[in-house]
């Protein structure tokens, strides 16, 4: 899907070139400086797990005590383990669980070989998770080459989410059954605004069921048995952001999940947490995505929820040219880029479905090696569900037309009620008939000068708005509102008393390996 926009290929090229100098001082930003989730995620990594009597994660309390005693600029490796070496302790659950009863301190040692023998025996602890990491992505690689891939693309993205993950099972089983190529278990309201991922299997949840490490096994473990019964690779997504974004990047390495909802600014705007500590837990929790071979799921498609689908169109292309060069900057490769946009045009609007087109083509061109997540009408749903299906039917013939990688199944009681098992049924019909009957339509799908000339419209508006944004910052740019019309300042917002200038001799032994 290359070519059919006459996009000027040196305009594209200064897109990309602005994104870069425009993300390169929140790099240099989010590189200088630390979070307590990414510290967090340095000792899972390491091998500390459990929570105590109130559900409170043994990590937290590990890590809230180094920091009482001296501060997050140094990291936590090296605190951490030349306190086990000193005091004997192998097991960091057990040294967490010391320090919690105020049995053990911490400090930075001042001896050069101390200092050796405390970054040795981290950097070993923590290779012991990359391994993990590392051996769930072969098993992913060697369960594609027996059950194979699904036969067509766009993948088929359906959304399960009880709050009781006993009961997401069986959903989400039924789900693939029915056609689903990915699972989505959206998490529990709220759960994002949690300086802490919660333990064990979770029952009760609003609107979402808890992402924990055990909630992703039990899921994990089910979905490959509906693998081996249908002779395809079903893959599992869930949610790696808000304040535990690297820990859950963590977890969902160490589980085999397949794809992360990971957005460099969907928490900044729609959750309030504060924006430096987003971008440096974004940069760490891709840097993990990358080495776990994780797809990751981007947010742009919010931005239309809240900001007029035509208006703003330029500003999802802008955030989708950051996105792409984060991900880079973090090691992510293209393949692994399900960049988000929307179909969220007004459908009263003259020609509504021309600019939706214009909006995916346009996409789909900038970013052809990029498995697109293309997202479902939500705004303007009204709770008609025969012209709701009817507006998703159009949804799922564009991304046919457009080549789209990804696409999220619509719901006729979408942004109404939550979806009944029925509703998501006539959804899945709804898609395989249209992407069935459309088959490689894309192929002869040549548009007018009306969708070439929107989308370089939209190009053009994008690079004004990216020089714009290289001229001010994009710090400056989010606290005005530049992005779904929230406002955002660099120095308000949740999680930021969690964030941490790196000081001169700070280590980190798993961005050392992942750098």
């Amino acid at each position: 899907m290359a070519g059919k926009l006459d996009l000027d290929p040196r305009i594209v090229a200064r897109a990309r070139a602005l994104a870069a100098k425009a993300g390169q001082p929140v790099v240099d930003l989010a590189r200088s400086h630390t979070t307590v989730s990414v510290e967090r995620a340095v000792l899972r990594l390491a091998g500390v797990h459990g929570a105590d009597p109130d559900g409170i994660p043994w990590v937290n309390r590990l890590v809230d005590a180094v920091r009482a005693d001296v501060g997050l600029g140094h990291g936590v490796a090296v605190p951490v383990l030349h306190a086990a070496l000193t005091t004997g302790v192998e097991d960091l659950t057990v040294l967490a669980q010391k320090a919690a009863a105020g049995s053990v301190r911490f400090d930075v040692p001042e001896k050069k070989a101390d200092v050796a023998a405390a970054r040795r025996h981290a950097k070993r602890a923590a290779a012991g998770g990359l391994k993990l990491v590392d051996r769930r992505r072969a098993e992913r690689d060697k369960l594609i080459r027996r059950y194979g891939d699904p036969a067509q693309r766009p993948w088929i993205y359906l959304i399960v989410a009880t709050g009781d993950i006993y009961e997401d099972i069986p959903q989400a089983q039924a789900a693939a059954r029915a056609g689903a190529d990915i699972i989505a278990v959206i998490r529990s309201t709220g759960q994002s605004l949690l300086d802490y991922v919660p333990e064990g299997a979770t029952r009760e949840g609003f609107a979402g069921t808890y992402a924990t490490q055990e909630n992703f096994r039990l899921m994990r473990a089910a979905l490959d048995v509906t693998s081996r019964e249908l002779g395809r690779y079903i893959r599992l997504t869930n949610y790696a952001s808000g304040l535990c974004m690297p820990e859950i990047a963590a977890l969902a390495g160490m589980e085999r999940l397949d794809m992360m909802l990971n957005d460099s600014m969907y928490g900044i705007l729609f959750r309030d947490i504060n924006p430096i500590r987003t971008f440096v837990d974004q940069r760490f929790s891709r840097q993990v995505h990358a080495r776990a071979g994780i797809i990751i799921n981007t947010g742009e498609d919010n931005y239309l929820t809240t900001a007029d689908a035509v208006e703003a169109a330029h500003t999802v292309t802008v955030s989708q040219l950051l996105n792409e060069f984060f991900a880079h900057e973090a090691g992510l490769a293209d393949w692994q880029l399900g960049l988000g946009h929307a179909f969220e045009i007004n459908p009263d609007l003259p020609d509504s479905f021309r600019l939706e087109l214009a909006h995916a083509l346009l996409a789909r061109e900038l970013f052809p090696e990029a498995p697109l997540k293309w997202m479902p009408p939500t705004k303007h749903m009204t709770g008609d569900v025969f012209r709701g299906n009817l507006l998703d039917g159009f949804f799922n013939l564009a991304g046919a037309l457009t080549g789209q990688g990804i696409l999220l199944v619509g719901m006729m009681t979408e942004a109404v009620v939550t979806p009944w098992l029925s509703d998501r049924d006539i959804a899945l019909q709804n898609v395989k008939y249209v992407l069935n009957g459309a088959g490689n339509l894309h192929e002869d799908f040549v548009p007018g000068p009306f969708i070439r000339g929107r989308a370089n419209q939209v190009l053009g508006e994008a690079i004004e708005l990216l020089e714009r944004i290289v001229g001010d910052t994009l710090m400056d740019a989010i606290a005005d509102g530049t992005f779904g019309l929230m406002k955002r300042p660099a120095d308000r917002g949740k999680g930021l008393d969690g964030v941490a200038k790196q000081e001169a001799d700070y280590y980190n032994p798993v961005t050392e390996v992942l750098a």
